[in-house]
Formats: structure tokens, C-alpha cells, sequence
């Protein structure tokens, strides 16, 4: 398959093509997923992911990033105390010899230690690869306990806000690219948080816990929020209200505005540079022409402990229809931040990194796409083979394996069956329903003449080709189609 460049709905939509609908190919099949909250995927699941990740590796790297890995466990040490109340979700392996290890809960602290380890002032990096969650798996919502994640970083000083921006337009060129639909990115700043939870008279102990509760709008409405602030987190109930006030507004670069005016806010003055960066932010967006996607709400928290500036979330808007159902939000399908503190966690002299960056829920986004295949019963093919090598006749396959080869070192997808003397019918029945488009037919008479015939399987048509014309008719095909 070619290279994927950037995937607008088109290209999707004939990269979907290429997959769906050839006749009698397999119907994608239902999620089975294990008590412990982790899947087996389907050759059907695999194309459909595979496809995905493609699409979002691709835009990271048309925005410069490098590969990067990193082990899937991590000294138990470098996870704790990074993630706030989600560290009971990490999951510790039996101490062996000594070591307590953990298996890595994401893609950023890995990475934020990798920095710190090799002395790495400077760094764009993307990072695909499975992370472990303790949680009970709510799996309608594609939330697992062993799931894959899709990260992208910016790591370095450098001018305020411009790598924040280039995280945003990323975010929106793989949300478009994937057509799932409207969809929206949330923006605030954990400096803009703090001032509001100090002016409100949030005392400063209690800053996190109530972070990771105001987290949770969005999932819950206020009243259930503030219940958990004042009845379980022991907050002074006009505490709560003023904090309500603020975390229910949301907007554009106007709200920004408007919150520089705000008596309380403007006295703060961590809120103010938080604003200030924002205001920026927007700027920026606004040249990348995706203004109308951000939108700057009071509410998001992101819980996690080492975010330390812009933070940002994107949800897909429902449908109409959808929204008279469940008035509540699917959950983000990407979502990241500016992180400035955490490499200097791990580095023995406290050198800081300032680091911003995402992560594509592609597990969400596969529930979804899948949920939309379903829907619409679309098949997919398992596999790319372009050809098939057939012979009419018994005692034909020291010729068929000759010519699969002499296919497969021209770089050209083709099976045939194992066995000695197959059958022609069973040959091209296997071709449709496999979606193969080309067969290449070898017997007596084209021996004889020295041809090969080359038959297109969807419409059944023959035509003899030089033995030695072969491998260029053939690939002269599959770049037409």
C-alpha cells in the first residue's frame, strides 16, 4: 500500500475502500474481551488498527518527530508519586532479586526519564506502545486494563507557546483525518486552576485532591462534583460555590479577556501568567487556522499530578441525535499538557526540561470506528495479497512455485494453495473470497506458447501476457487500481 501522507476524508474514505467491500470478504467481529479486562484483536480488529496507527504516526512524523521506545516496566520508583490518586492504579511485579518494578501506567514518565538518564536537552519524539492500568475495565466504553497509546512530545526551551500550538494542530489534523465525527479541544492552564482554587479560598493542601475532582465534569455533572468536594474532600461549602462559578464557564480568546478583568482572578498572579499564555495560545491557533476547534474551559483539570501549564483534552461532540440520549461526553479521544518539572524529578542535580505534549486514545477512537463498521456492516480484507498463482491442471506446481517466486522478488503480494493438484474452482473461489484481484493461470497450453494468463478476478476477464511481460503488465495493474 502506498505511503499514507496526510489523510483528509477522501483519502481515508478510498483507504477504507481498499479494505471494505470486497465480495464475500469477512464481517469485522465482536469485541471478546478476557475477565482481566485486556482483548484478543481479530485479523479483522488488526487491519482497522493498523490503518489507524498509520494515519497517526504519520502526522507525527510530517511534523518532525522521531521514533522512540522504551522498556515495558520502569523501577517501581520512577512511577510513584507521579500520577496523583491514579498511583493505586499501577500495576507492581513480584519483587525479583531485589527490584521492585513496576510495568509502565503511560508513555510520558518513561520518556521524561529517558530525557533525564542520556542528558537530552532537546527532543521531538512520538512513542506507540501498550501501557497497564489496575482499573476495573469498563469495556463499553473501550477502557482496558493492557491498552496501546500514541504519544507525541516536544521537549527543549523555547519561545512560549508555539510547540503548545503545533500539539493542538496535530491533534486536529489526526481527529480529521480519522472522521469520526465534530469534535472539540478543550484548553486550560493548571497556573490558571491554582489561582482560581486560591482565590476561592481553596486551602493550598487540598489543591490536587480537588483537581482531580473538578477532573471529573464532564463524566459528572456539578452537583455530584461538588458533593465530592464538600462531603468527601471536606470543603467549605461556599468554598465549593465559588469554585462553580468559574468552572462552568467556557469560550474563546474573549473569555480569556474577560478573566483578565475578573477582580479576584487578576489579583493572582500565577493566574495572570497562565492567562497571558493563553492568550497567546490563541493567537497561534488562529495562524494555524483551528480556532474554531479550541475552546478555553475553566473546567478541565486533567488529574494528573505533573502537568504544570496548558493542558488540553478533545472530546467528540454528539450528534443530535445522540445528545437527546446521553448528555454526558464520551470521554476524551486525545488529550496532553505542558509537564516543565517532571525530567528534573529524575535528574540527581534537578535539571529541568520543559516538556509539552499528547496522547491519541486510539483505543477509544478504535471502539468507535469499529462501532461505525458494525453499523454500517462493512467488510474488511484480512490481507493485501494483489495475486494469486492457479494452474489448471494436476502436476503443475514446480511451475507455480517458479513463478510465486519469481512475483514475490518483484515485491508483488501473492499466495497460491498447498497442495499438489488443486482444483481451478476451489483456486478462484479462494480468490473472491478473499478479495484477491488478479490471478495469474499456468498450464499445458501456456507452457506450450510461452504465455501466462492473467484473469481480474471481479470482472472474470482473461488475456494472455508474455511470460516475460508478466511482472510489468502486473504491476502496471495494481498501480492503476
Amino acid at each position: 500500500m502506498p505511503q499514507l501522507g496526510l489523510l483528509h476524508g477522501r483519502v481515508w474514505a478510498s483507504l477504507l475502500g481498499k479494505l471494505l467491500r470486497p465480495p464475500g470478504a469477512v464481517c469485522i467481529g465482536a469485541v471478546h474481551s478476557h475477565s482481566q479486562g485486556t482483548r484478543d484483536l481479530t485479523p479483522q480488529q488488526m487491519v482497522v488498527r493498523e490503518k489507524i496507527l498509520d494515519l497517526v504516526v504519520s502526522c507525527f512524523k510530517r511534523h518532525g518527530a522521531k521514533g522512540l521506545d522504551t522498556p515495558a516496566f520502569e523501577l517501581k520508583e520512577v512511577l510513584t508519586e507521579k500520577y496523583g490518586e491514579d498511583s493505586g492504579l499501577i500495576y507492581d511485579l513480584q519483587d525479583q532479586g531485589g527490584e521492585l518494578l513496576s510495568l509502565r501506567y503511560d508513555l510520558t514518565v518513561p520518556f521524561a526519564r529517558y530525557l533525564a538518564m542520556n542528558k537530552v536537552k532537546k527532543m521531538k519524539r512520538y512513542h506507540v506502545g501498550k501501557v497497564w492500568r489496575r482499573e476495573s475495565p469498563t469495556i463499553v466504553q473501550g477502557r482496558y486494563r493492557e491498552f496501546c497509546q500514541c504519544d507525541f512530545d516536544i521537549a527543549g526551551q523555547f519561545d512560549p507557546m508555539i510547540p503548545d500550538a503545533e500539539c493542538l494542530k496535530i491533534m486536529c489534523e489526526i481527529l480529521s483525518g480519522l472522521q469520526l465525527g465534530d469534535f472539540l479541544i478543550k484548553v486550560n492552564d493548571r497556573r490558571i486552576l491554582d489561582g482560581m482554587f486560591a482565590v476561592c479560598g481553596v486551602p493550598e493542601s487540598k489543591f490536587h485532591t480537588i483537581c482531580s475532582s473538578i477532573d471529573k465534569l464532564g463524566k459528572m455533572s456539578w452537583k455530584d462534583v461538588r458533593h465530592e468536594m464538600v462531603a468527601k474532600k471536606g470543603l467549605a461549602p461556599e468554598v465549593a460555590d465559588r469554585i462553580g462559578d468559574y468552572v462552568q464557564c467556557h469560550g474563546g480568546v474573549s473569555l480569556v479577556e474577560q478573566m483578565f478583568q475578573d477582580p479576584r482572578l487578576s489579583q493572582n498572579k500565577q493566574a495572570l501568567e497562565g492567562l497571558g499564555d493563553l492568550k497567546l495560545l490563541f493567537e497561534y491557533v488562529t495562524l494555524f487556522g483551528i480556532a474554531e476547534k479550541i475552546s478555553f474551559d475553566l473546567s478541565l483539570a486533567r488529574g494528573l499530578d505533573y502537568y504544570t501549564g496548558v493542558v488540553y483534552e478533545a472530546v467528540l461532540l454528539p450528534t443530535p441525535a445522540q445528545a437527546e440520549e446521553e448528555p454526558l461526553n464520551v470521554g476524551s479521544v486525545a488529550a496532553g499538557g505542558r509537564y516543565d518539572g517532571l525530567v528534573g524529578m529524575f535528574d540527581p542535580k534537578g535539571h529541568k526540561v520543559p516538556c509539552v505534549g499528547l496522547s491519541i486514545g486510539v483505543e477509544r477512537i478504535f471502539s468507535i470506528v469499529e462501532q461505525k463498521m458494525k453499523t454500517f456492516g462493512e467488510k474488511i480484507r484480512t490481507t493485501e495479497t494483489q495475486v494469486f498463482v492457479a494452474s489448471p491442471q494436476k502436476n503443475f506446481l514446480q511451475e507455480r512455485l517458479k513463478l510465486i517466486a519469481e512475483l514475490w522478488d518483484a515485491g508483488i503480494k501473492a499466495e497460491l494453495l498447498y497442495k499438489n493438484n488443486p482444483k481451478l474452482l476451489t483456486q478462484l473461489h479462494y480468490c473472491e473470497n478473499m478479495g484477491i484481484p488478479l490471478v495469474v493461470i499456468v498450464g499445458e497450453q501456456e507452457l506450450k506458447e510461452g504465455v501466462i494468463k492473467l484473469r481480474s478476478v471481479a470482472s472474470r476477464e482473461e488475456v494472455a501476457i508474455k511470460r516475460e511481460n508478466l511482472v510489468a503488465e502486473i504491476q502496471k495493474r495494481l498501480s492503476e487500481s
